[in-house]
């Protein structure tokens, strides 16, 4: 019984340092990036999305703000974790930086980049974002994630929801990819 304990506890003990080591090397490259650096690689994922998604531009014009986050890394083996940086932007204009961080367990093994932008469309969201200490998508304000089905019907009066998000650009090897559970907070850049 003693040496099965032992056993678990070493097991568990591995899985936390193998995704704290996950989470720490796909964060180094994020945190790197300058502010300037940030706001170009925004503006671009914004435009590669746009691109494969018009839909997602439509959006744009009604969104109070929009939350870019160009590049996340997520990697994982039983235990595993996401990290990259992003920009709000309200219009032209760069308003705040943030870090979207996530953390899972359970049957995954791999390493994937992907982007992700969330269109803001009310001051509810918007308020929740710069209000919270760290906006855990799921918890807040309703969050919906667009798939290519349902994006290609969205239409001006049809949105209702508070916030949009598109996820884009997948690079990798891991078999589920979701924003649920991920924690936006805000951060300092120069």
């Amino acid at each position: 019984m003693n040496e099965f304990k032992i056993g678990r506890n070493l097991i568990k003990i591995l899985f936390a340092t193998t995704a704290a080591f996950t989470i720490a090397l796909a964060g180094g490259q994020a945190i790197a990036a300058s502010a300037d650096d940030l706001n170009r690689d925004a503006a671009q994922a914004l435009q590669t999305l746009y691109k494969t998604h018009p839909e997602a531009e439509r959006i744009s014009r009604q969104a109070k703000a929009v939350l870019v986050f160009p590049k996340i890394i997520k990697a994982g083996l039983v235990f595993g974790g996401s990290y990259g940086e992003g920009v709000l932007t309200r219009g032209s204009a760069f308003d705040g930086y943030f870090n979207s961080v996530s953390a899972s367990w359970g049957w995954q093994a791999g390493a994937e980049s992907y982007g992700y932008v969330v269109f803001l469309m009310n001051d509810k969201a918007l308020k929740y974002l710069n209000e919270s200490n760290g906006w855990e998508v799921g918890v807040g304000p309703s969050v919906v994630v667009m798939s290519e089905g349902v994006a290609k019907n969205v239409s001006t009066l049809t949105l209702k929801d508070d916030a949009y998000a598109f996820i884009f650009d997948q690079q990798g090897l891991m078999a589920s990819l979701s924003i649920e559970g991920t924690k936006i907070t805000r951060i300092k850049k120069r």
